[in-house]
This record gives C-alpha cells, structure tokens and sequence, in this order.
C-alpha cells in the first residue's frame, strides 16, 4: 500500500522538518560580523506552524524561496515575508510572538503589535491577493518559504543577510537550509522553485540539482533594489508568463475596463 499522501500527512511533515531545522540553528554560534541572532522557529513558532497549518497542505506547482526573514516581516510573525497587515488580514494568522532571549535595541520584536511595514512583504502578499483574490486560490498551488530561518544584525543593529556571513559561519548553516530545502521540495512535489532574488536562485540550484524542479527566479521586491521600486509587480508578472511558471493572463476588452 502507498504511504498516505493526505493533508495531515504532508502538514506533519512540514512541521517535522521546521522543528529538525529548529534544533540544528539554534545553539550555533556566529562569529563577527554577527552580534544578534533572532530565530523566529524558536519565539514565534505558533503563529509559524498554523501557517503551515492552514496552506502547507501538498502538492503545490510553485514554491517562493525567499533568502531570510526580514525585520519588520517573519521576524514579527513567523510568517515568510510576514507583512503584518497581510498576514493577518489576508492570511488570518496570528498567535504568540514571545520575541527572542537577546534582542537588539534598534530591532525590537513586537508581534502582530508591530507598527513598522515590511516593504518587500506587502509588495509580494499584495501581488498575490491582487492576482488570486483569496488565499485559497492562491495555495491550492502555491507555497511561500524562506531558505535561512535566521535574521542576524551587527553591532549597530544593520541587517545581515546571510551571504554576507564568514565562511566559517557559511559552511556550517548553509547545508543544514539545504537539507531543509530538499525535504520541504520532496514533500510538496513543487514543478517549479521560485527564488525571491538571486541568492535564493542561486541556492536552491545548488540543493536541488538532484532533484526535477525547475529553478528560476524574479527581482527581489526590496526598495533597497531600484529597479524594484518601478512597477515590480507588474514586471515580475512578465517574468513568471514568460518563464512559463503563471498562465498568461489576457488583456481586459473595454467592456471589462
């Protein structure tokens, strides 16, 4: 008999390879530039897990990879690209953010209280609410995940993505995200892996080179990146109808405008 490939099933198995990811990160040790360490696995895990929850439920046609959560984003919700506004609004998670053991000044973590927007996350969750209208439409064949559970800040509390971490620190976390890349791939079966820029791109190409899914990528939402900053929505439409990821979509007739 085949092994049960039911939404309980799969939705286990989601949270089993979270928590393994879990227990790997949390007590490393970085080294400089790295002063704080904030692990949302670890203090935001519920409202993490019911979104595992309600749209973990495999299989999926396209995963979004982001690089690491932001500040303002997973970093207050748990929720990849956490936007506190979509996530609870459009998403319906919350759930108890305890914040991390040792936070930065500059980098408090407040929840779902969290007042600060998260840019590159209401610009990807508004993209997708404007294109599926409701989370159901939209997770019926997609997911959304980060590669790295982590968020790291130097001294002065400016962000650290993890490209930026030593090599030491580099080869110690970056296999245990691919690993954790590869179990969330073969549960959700995804044709396509969709990085969020080009360092997801770049990794997932690495981890997954055994594997079937087709690999590309779209311009990062950030406003750190100008390009983004001039109709990134709409070009990274173009991008995902031309690589063949999004059906394409018609042009509305004068009657529908």
């Amino acid at each position: 008999m085949k092994p049960s490939t039911s939404c309980a099933t799969r939705k286990k198995n989601l949270e089993e390879i979270s928590r393994e990811l879990n227990e790997a990160v949390k007590e490393m040790k970085f080294h400089a530039p790295v002063s704080v360490v904030y692990n949302p696995l670890e203090y935001a895990w519920e409202p993490y897990c019911q979104y595992l929850r309600l749209y973990g439920c495999g299989p999926k046609k396209v995963v979004f990879l982001g690089m690491n959560p932001g500040p303002w984003g997973m970093g207050q919700t748990g929720v990849p690209f956490g936007e506190v506004k979509q996530v609870r609004d459009w998403l319906g998670v919350c759930g108890n953010v305890s914040g991390p053991a040792l936070t930065h000044p500059k980098r408090p973590v407040t929840g779902f209280a969290c007042r600060r927007r998260e840019v590159s996350g209401r610009r990807l969750w508004d993209l997708f609410s404007r294109r599926f209208n409701t989370p159901a439409r939209f997770f019926a064949d997609h997911f959304v995940a980060n590669y790295c559970p982590l968020l790291f800040f130097d001294n002065h509390g400016r962000n650290l993505t993890p490209n930026r971490l030593c090599a030491t620190d580099r080869d110690v976390l970056f296999p245990l995200c691919d690993n954790h890349l590869v179990g969330l791939v073969e549960i959700l079966q995804p044709r396509w892996l969709v990085g969020v820029g080009r360092f997801a791109r770049q990794q997932a190409e690495q981890a997954l080179k055994a594997l079937s899914t087709r690999v590309t990528a779209i311009m990062h939402p950030s406003p750190a990146n100008p390009a983004a900053n001039r109709d990134w929505a709409g070009r990274v439409i173009d991008t995902l109808e031309e690589n063949g990821v999004w059906p394409r979509t018609e042009p509305a007739s004068e009657h529908e405008k």
